[in-house]
């Protein structure tokens, strides 16, 4: 005990100033540390809740989807049934049932944001229409959808369902045609 008490006996006030301040100066430097490393913690925990809730947002639009397509073949065979329902015997409370059906079908389908593609009288367009028939046309204008097989889909914006068409070329100038040849 008395080797300390002589040792600190022995340093001058100036240098325990001088020890202090050292040592306040080195516990400031691991304290911004720590603190950077705080702020770099928080930074990679808001960057995960967002990733998180990019990725729920985006697993609730596949099911949505999924749910949508399937939707789709229900409303095809309504209007299959309400085809058949017309043209036959299935009387006229049968087809109001089915008219219902589909109104409901329709409006549950709008809105989560389904939109049908407006198809017969447009150009044609690959992105938007899937052709099965075509027919050659008279017009120069382009190639028109003039028959729709089955009806096409958007879902918020994007391609569900591409419209089964039938499409009427457009017609060539003779100049063309002998080059196609």
């Amino acid at each position: 005990m008395e080797s300390k008490s002589s040792e600190a006996a022995d340093v001058s006030p100036e240098v325990e100033v001088e020890m202090l301040k050292q040592r306040l100066a080195d516990e400031e430097k691991r304290n911004a540390e720590l603190l950077t490393r705080l702020k770099y913690m928080q930074a990679d925990l808001e960057n995960y809740r967002k990733r998180v809730d990019k990725e729920m947002k985006e697993a609730g639009e596949s099911i949505a989807k999924a749910l949508v397509a399937r939707l789709l073949v229900v409303q095809d065979e309504l209007d299959l049934a309400a085809k058949h329902a017309e043209g036959g015997n299935g009387g006229r409370e049968l087809k109001e049932g089915i008219g219902m059906v589909r109104k409901n079908l329709e409006s549950a389908l709008d809105s989560v944001g389904v939109e049908r593609i407006e198809a017969v009288g447009k150009p044609f367009d690959p992105a938007l229409h899937e052709a099965v028939a075509k027919v050659q046309g008279r017009s120069s204008k382009g190639d028109m959808v003039v028959e729709e097989i089955r009806p096409g889909f958007t879902f918020r914006g994007q391609l569900l369902r591409p419209s089964m068409v039938k499409v009427e070329l457009a017609s060539k100038p003779p100049k063309e045609e002998k080059e196609v040849e």
